[in-house]
């Protein structure tokens, strides 16, 4: 498991964010979809992430006189894991929550921006619900969530799949003191 130093960088999140469920991209497509980024800083944080193990360099082939390399994510270490996130001050934590709803309001307007985008009919859902859990009935159903993305983070492209972003965020709602 990563860092929250390492994954919550803004530029890094966006990059694995753009990788996640694309199976494997080079770095000159992930430019393409990541304009306003520098190509140094592109390079150089493709490489931290690499040599932390959150990408994998899946192919290579010589391109003009150079090695040009294809990534993809290794889901299973782009995680801030319990233990990270326990050592996180709340300055931390809101930190990361911003760079994450950040991310994921920039991934909801590159939708929207495109000419052929139809929520409606492509089932965009964004909702919050209450429930009321005990510790453990809420430590099953962060496991059940994560079972389900990662059995379906598996799919691959192809066969009519549309990639689709999922993004949760849990959230206590203690009461106030009066």
């Amino acid at each position: 498991m990563a860092s929250s130093n390492l994954l919550l960088h803004p530029v890094r999140m966006r990059i694995l964010q753009t990788l996640v469920g694309a199976d494997e991209l080079t770095t000159a497509q992930l430019r393409e979809r990541m304009p306003d980024v520098p190509p140094a800083t592109m390079y150089r944080h493709i490489a931290t992430l690499t040599r932390a193990g959150v990408l994998e360099v899946v192919g290579e082939r010589p391109v003009r006189g150079t090695l040009e390399r294809s990534y993809r994510v290794r889901q299973d270490q782009a995680l801030v894991d319990v233990d990270a996130r326990g050592t996180m001050t709340k300055d931390d934590h809101r930190q990361a929550f911003t760079v994450f709803t950040g991310a994921m309001m920039a991934d909801f307007d590159r939708y929207l921006s495109r000419d052929d985008s139809e929520p409606a009919r492509e089932g965009v859902l964004y909702r919050q619900g209450g429930v009321w859990l005990t510790e453990e009935e809420f430590t099953d159903l962060v496991a059940e969530l994560e079972a389900v993305v990662a059995r379906r983070a598996r799919a691959t492209p192809g066969d009519g799949r549309v990639r689709h972003i999922i993004s949760v965020a849990l959230v206590p709602d203690k009461p106030t003191d009066a």
